[in-house]
C-alpha cells in the first residue's frame, strides 16, 4: 500500500512529467513554426503562424496585403506545412519503434545495429549497388533491396527467437552474428 508521502511523491512525479511532456510539445510547435519559414520565399515567422491560421480559419483571419501578394498562404500550405508534419509523424515513429526494441530486448541499448539490421540493410543496398541485383528496378532498386535485406534480418531474428525460445539475451547475440555476416557480405563486395 502507498502511504500519503509516496502518493505525494507520486504525484510530484506526475506533474513535473506533465510540465516536460507540454514544454517539448510548445518547443515542437514552435520549432515547426521556424521550419516552415525556411525556403526561397522570404517569409518570417510571424508571417508563416498567421499563413497557418488563415489556412484553419480562412474567415478568422485578415491577412496583410504584402503575404496576399506572396501568395504566403499557397507557399506553407501547399508546399512547405507537410514536409514539416510528415517529418514530425516520422520522428515520432522512430521514436516509437526505438522504445518497442528496447522494451522487447529488455535493454536500453538496444538499436537496429545490435539486431545486424542496419548491416543488412546495407548489405542489401550494396548488392543493389554494385551487382545491380534487386528484387525493384529503376530507381528504387536500392531502397527497395535495403528493405528486403532488413526485413530477411528482423525475419531471421524473429524466427529464430519464436522457434527456439530464445532469450533478449540470445537474441542480442544472435543480431550482432548477423551484423558480422552482413558486414563481411558488405566488406567483399567492396
Amino acid at each position: 500500500m502507498m502511504t500519503d508521502t509516496g502518493r505525494q511523491e507520486y504525484a510530484r512525479l506526475t506533474e513535473k512529467r506533465a510540465l516536460f511532456i507540454t514544454a517539448l510539445i510548445v518547443i515542437l510547435i514552435a520549432l515547426a513554426g521556424v521550419a516552415v519559414t525556411l525556403g526561397s520565399a522570404d517569409l518570417s515567422v510571424a508571417d508563416s503562424y498567421l499563413a497557418i491560421f488563415a489556412g484553419l480559419f480562412p474567415d478568422a483571419v485578415d491577412l496583410p496585403d504584402r503575404m496576399v501578394e506572396s501568395n504566403a498562404v499557397g507557399i506553407i500550405w501547399g508546399w512547405r506545412l507537410h514536409r514539416v508534419l510528415f517529418a514530425v509523424v516520422a520522428g515520432f515513429g522512430l521514436a516509437i519503434a526505438g522504445s518497442v526494441m528496447q522494451g522487447v530486448l529488455r535493454n536500453p541499448l538496444a538499436s537496429p545495429f545490435t539486431l545486424g539490421i542496419a548491416s543488412a540493410a546495407s548489405c542489401g543496398a550494396s548488392i543493389a549497388i554494385i551487382l545491380g541485383a534487386g528484387v525493384l528496378s529503376g530507381s528504387l532498386l536500392v531502397i527497395g533491396n535495403a528493405f528486403l535485406f532488413a526485413m530477411l534480418a528482423a525475419a531471421a531474428i524473429y524466427g529464430m527467437a519464436r522457434l527456439r525460445g530464445m532469450g533478449s539475451e540470445t537474441m542480442i547475440l544472435a543480431g550482432i552474428a548477423l551484423m558480422y555476416l552482413f558486414s563481411a557480405v558488405t566488406s567483399l563486395l567492396q
